[in-house]
C-alpha cells in the first residue's frame, strides 16, 4: 500500500458503540496494544481498505478489533475529523466517525485493542490524544460536524482545531479542505 503524503491522507474509521442501560450511556473505546497510538485509550478503527466503503471498513474494524458485530447499515455517521500532522504529513488522516448502537456480541480484547466501556459523562481523556478532549464528548452529546485537528510540531499536541457543522445534521456529499474551516486563531 502507497505511503500516504500530503496530497492523499490515509482514509481511517472508527466505530463507537455506545450501550444504554440502567446506569446511563457507555461507550466502548479501548487501550490501544501496538502500532499508532500504543499504549493510548482510543475508539475500534483504522484504515478503510482499497475497495471498501467507510461503513464497511467500521464494521469489520469494530469485528477484527473488540469481536463485536455490528450492522453496516445501522451506522450513525457523526463527524469527519481531518487530522493534520504538519511536522510529519505522510501520518495525515482523513476519518470517519460513527456511531452503532445496534451492534451483539462481548467486547474482547485483540491484538490491537483491549476493550473498555466508559461512561460517556467520564470519558478517560488523560489516557487519550489531547485532540479528543475537544470532539469526542461533542459526538457523543449529538453534535455533528467536521473538524480540523492540526497538531503541532511534536505530533501529540493540538496547533489548531476548527469545526463546521453539518447542515441538517447529515453528513455533507463533498469533503472539506483545510481552507473550509474558520480561522480562529
Amino acid at each position: 500500500m502507497p505511503q500516504a503524503s500530503a496530497k492523499t491522507p490515509t482514509r481511517v474509521v472508527l466505530c463507537l458503540p455506545v450501550a444504554r442501560g440502567t446506569d446511563g450511556a457507555q461507550v466502548l473505546l479501548g487501550l490501544k496494544q501496538r502500532g499508532f497510538g500504543a499504549g493510548r485509550v482510543v475508539a475500534p478503527g483504522g484504515k478503510i481498505e482499497p475497495g471498501e466503503s467507510p461503513e464497511d471498513a467500521a464494521v469489520r474494524e469494530l469485528l477484527e478489533e473488540t469481536s463485536l458485530v455490528a450492522d453496516a447499515a445501522a451506522l450513525l455517521p457523526a463527524a469527519r475529523v481531518y487530522f493534520r500532522f504538519p511536522a510529519n504529513p505522510a501520518a495525515d488522516m482523513d476519518c470517519t466517525i460513527y456511531l452503532t448502537s445496534a451492534f451483539s456480541g462481548l467486547a474482547l480484547p485483540s491484538a490491537e485493542l483491549a476493550p473498555e466501556w466508559h461512561p460517556v459523562e467520564n470519558l478517560p481523556l488523560e489516557r487519550m490524544w489531547d485532540d479528543s478532549a475537544l470532539w469526542l464528548g461533542r459526538i457523543l452529546a449529538g453534535e455533528r460536524f467536521d473538524a480540523l485537528v492540526r497538531l503541532a510540531t511534536d505530533n501529540e499536541s493540538v496547533d489548531r482545531f476548527a469545526t463546521i457543522d453539518w447542515p441538517g445534521r447529515k453528513i455533507p456529499a463533498g469533503v472539506a479542505t483545510e481552507a473550509d474551516f474558520p480561522d480562529i486563531t
